[in-house]
């Protein structure tokens, strides 16, 4: 783009009458959202002061690129008014882009991020349809058009909105000085809601992930070619390059269909944008508690160096001179002279026949020799009784104990889990409630990495302590007993072995 065609965003640097352009603007973008597409300069009048001159004001808009002007002879009635000139104004497709980016930044700027769990109620109704739609023999476009359309929309805005809403929590986590009651309060109601977001991501995540898998990239690329020939075939008759056109409009759905994967089921060895979002909505839990903790601790007095710095600055602005000020800063940061330096009668011997200047410089001065134990700890000798040495054997008996409890677990965790060859779950050897925890753990956040149902999936678990290997399903189903009763899901086979 040319330096000429970013012209339609001068008005918003003017260094005149810049109110009344962008009011004139923005009642040009509502008419036209009522579908009206000419205004003329008397519907224009009450948008701005009447001491601006508005039909140079206009002109101006013209010339810039943002407006553009056709003669108005709707009203005319005589020689004369036809001689006058008169013009309805109306919007260029440059303005009107700029308009459009204006909007859209007037109303995102400042504004807070949201978790949408509607969203991916919408999300999953969609593929559905999508899904539906796949099944028959003729795809109903229009159906099929409006499915993945309002799929984007829905998608881009809870990428958007949770990416904002992640800043949002952070500044939030990172506040200080703030009202101590407001913030519990808040954090009451904000845990909630990040509770109930987390639940609707797992849920509606693994449903989504469940539908993808049936989406093939021949279903995939039949769907995302229908909807770019519709595209393509709305095209203005006079328009050019349609061939063109329609590869960019299905590149451009195949990379919104691509990301839209990624977000929920991820590539091999990387994990999808959901899960990520999840471990953000959980970690923030801890610090939201941790930063309530600090509250609680400056309410009950404890020590705050932030409050206690603040409280200093309120007292230098309150100090009503600078000597007062050179005093306060000496007692708070003890800016005193060396005090500690005790001078013996040898070195007052020698400073006698050798005197020094008060004005000889630090370098040049002849040195003062010092204890090596003033140096370390202030004083010349050494106070009290010397410490006891503290017998720590029971403490290092539990840890021992505690290690070798933990080698212990760990063995017989090792036992159930770990195989030499695919196993289903099913043929396990799971023994305790927390074998089969993580074996489904680990079955989880395997399948989260396969980008298709027929993929051999190799990973790690996110603690580095297993390498995991998920083959697919031959269509059978396999069941796993747990406490509240039994499991039933595709038998995938995996191979579980300790990391190396």
């Amino acid at each position: 783009m040319t330096e000429a065609s970013y012209g339609v965003f001068r008005y918003l640097a003017a260094t005149e009458h810049a109110d009344a352009y962008r009011s004139i603007m923005q009642e040009f973008a509502a008419a036209k959202a009522r579908f009206i597409v000419h205004l003329r300069p008397e519907e224009l009048a009450d948008s701005v002061e009447r001491t601006v001159n508005l039909p140079a004001l206009l002109a101006q808009l013209v010339e810039w690129g943002n407006l553009k002007a056709d003669p108005d002879t709707s009203k005319v009635s005589s020689v004369e008014e036809f001689n006058r000139a008169r013009f309805v104004y109306q919007f260029t497709s440059a303005g009107e882009s700029a308009e459009r980016v204006l909007g859209d930044f007037d109303r995102t700027f400042g504004a807070a991020g949201a978790l949408q769990s509607w969203a991916l109620d919408d999300i999953v109704d969609q593929l559905r349809v999508i899904r539906a739609q796949l099944d028959l023999p003729e795809l109903d476009e229009a159906k099929s058009a409006l499915a993945l359309r309002t799929l984007t929309d829905r998608f881009t805005g809870l990428a958007e909105n949770a990416q904002a809403f992640s800043g949002d929590l952070q500044r939030t986590i990172d506040l200080r000085g703030v009202d101590t009651d407001a913030f519990i309060a808040y954090k009451e109601r904000l845990i909630g809601y990040l509770q109930r977001f987390i639940q609707d991501l797992v849920s509606r995540t693994a449903e989504i992930a469940g539908l993808l898998e049936h989406i093939s990239a021949s279903d995939e690329d039949r769907i995302l070619r229908s909807i770019a020939l519709r595209e393509a075939a709305d095209l203005a008759p006079e328009a050019e390059g349609a061939s063109q056109a329609l590869e960019m409009s299905l590149t451009l759905w195949r990379e919104r269909f691509a990301g839209f994967r990624q977000w929920f089921v991820g590539n091999t060895g990387t994990a999808s944008q959901s899960q990520q979002l999840r471990h953000m909505a959980i970690n923030s839990i801890p610090a939201m508690l941790g930063v309530v903790q600090r509250l609680g601790d400056r309410r009950a007095g404890r020590s705050d160096r932030a409050a206690d710095f603040r409280t200093l600055a309120l007292w230098f602005a309150e100090a009503p001179t600078d000597d007062d000020r050179h005093r306060l800063a000496a007692v708070a940061f003890g800016l005193y002279s060396a005090r500690h330096l005790a001078i013996d009668d040898h070195t007052l011997d020698e400073r006698a026949k050798h005197p020094v200047s008060p004005n000889t410089p630090w370098a040049d001065a002849p040195p003062i020799e010092i204890s090596p134990r003033l140096r370390a700890t202030g004083s010349y000798e050494r106070r009290g009784s010397p410490a006891k040495v503290r017998d720590r054997a029971a403490e290092r008996r539990a840890i021992a104990h505690s290690v070798e409890a933990q080698r212990i677990e760990l063995a017989r965790l090792h036992e159930q889990l770990l195989n030499d060859a695919p196993a289903e779950v099913g043929d396990f050897p799971l023994v305790d409630a927390e074998a089969r925890a993580v074996l489904l753990h680990l079955l989880s956040d395997a399948l989260a990495h396969r980008g298709r149902p027929d993929d051999v999936v190799a990973t790690r678990s996110i603690d580095g302590s297993y390498e995991v290997e998920v083959h697919p399903a031959d269509g059978s189903r396999s069941t796993l007993a747990m406490v509240d009763g039994v499991l039933e899901g595709p038998a995938h086979r995996i191979r579980i072995g300790a990391a190396r």
